[in-house]
């Protein structure tokens, strides 16, 4: 049974669907959720023999709940057969790629229900993570996921967009997303939010430089994402890390509750030597409620 209010999703670790060394990697790791992939990690003449091999990985999973597959987007002809190999097996969700718009959640709910209920599974149980801005289409939909059924998370990507776009840079010298990159970004975020569901940073393909990786983490963090996806199982702990409130951050969210608790008819306070008011209270409570105090 899926849950996800129980499960973290700091971490998002992809692993190719047709590698059983890889995906045991990523099941093993300290992933919050080690994501299946039988997208674009896993060739034409090899979606069926992944589809198989993701069923037998997600059954014998010691936590179902925190095994995710990416499955094909909607717009090609395998998004069904994935559903039909996976969805017995007990995933705790399922990641659509190329989503452009909610209606394509609600299409996704439809083929997802009769499986659930020929398998036994609890309706609704099976959760739903859309990638938003992989299209230009998907750019102008990013607001219209809101009641989508079964969504728990929205999350963007750069690669595919820039291959439609005919975009041979993404980012500049300084290593920071160009502005139609940063927009989807944002409109990630903004449309996250506005659903109600957790948003999750896209891949750092530079594997390697966990320094780089960490400090680009802890910067969308402060922004509003609440986790990132990674490609190699060495970008989980620095993810991790990032995502993890401190000690310090924890203990002052803590003061700012106790000050407004002491002072409930106040609409701004003074703490060590900062003007506080009720925006900053609401980002304390978000934040220990998610740190789950």
């Amino acid at each position: 049974m899926s849950d996800t209010a129980t499960i973290k999703m700091r971490s998002w670790l992809f692993a190719p669907g047709d590698s059983e060394k890889k995906m045991a990697k990523a099941i093993a790791s300290d992933a919050d959720i080690a994501l299946l992939d039988l997208e674009d990690s896993v060739v034409p003449e090899r979606k069926a023999e992944a589809r198989k091999m993701v069923a037998d990985a997600i059954a014998s999973a010691p936590d179902k709940r925190r095994i995710w597959v990416r499955v094909n987007p909607l717009s090609g002809d395998w998004t069904k057969g994935d559903l039909e190999a996976v969805i017995a097996a007990g995933p705790g969700g399922v990641f659509l790629p190329k989503a452009e718009g909610g209606h394509d959640v609600t299409t996704l709910d439809t083929m997802i229900t009769p499986l659930e209920q020929a398998a036994g599974i609890e309706a609704g149980s099976t959760k739903v993570a859309a990638l938003v801005t992989e299209t230009a289409a998907a750019m102008f939909t990013t607001g219209t996921y809101d009641g989508a059924p079964r969504l728990a998370a929205m999350s963007w990507g750069a690669e595919d967009l820039s291959s439609e776009l005919g975009a041979s840079e993404q980012r500049g010298a300084d290593g920071e997303y160009t502005h139609v990159f940063e927009m989807a970004r944002s409109l990630c975020l903004l449309g996250a939010i506005k659903a109600g569901v957790t948003p999750i940073e896209t891949v750092q393909p530079e594997f390697r430089d966990l320094e780089a990786l960490e400090a680009r983490a802890r910067s969308v963090r402060a922004q509003g994402f609440r986790g990132m996806l990674a490609i190699h199982p060495a970008q989980i702990a620095p993810i991790n890390a990032a995502f993890t409130p401190s000690g310090e951050e924890l203990a002052h969210a803590r003061a700012i509750v106790q000050a407004f608790a002491d002072n409930p008819t106040a609409g701004a306070l003074q703490l060590d030597g900062n003007m506080i008011d009720r925006p900053h209270l609401a980002l304390a409570q978000r934040l220990l409620a998610e740190a789950g105090e």
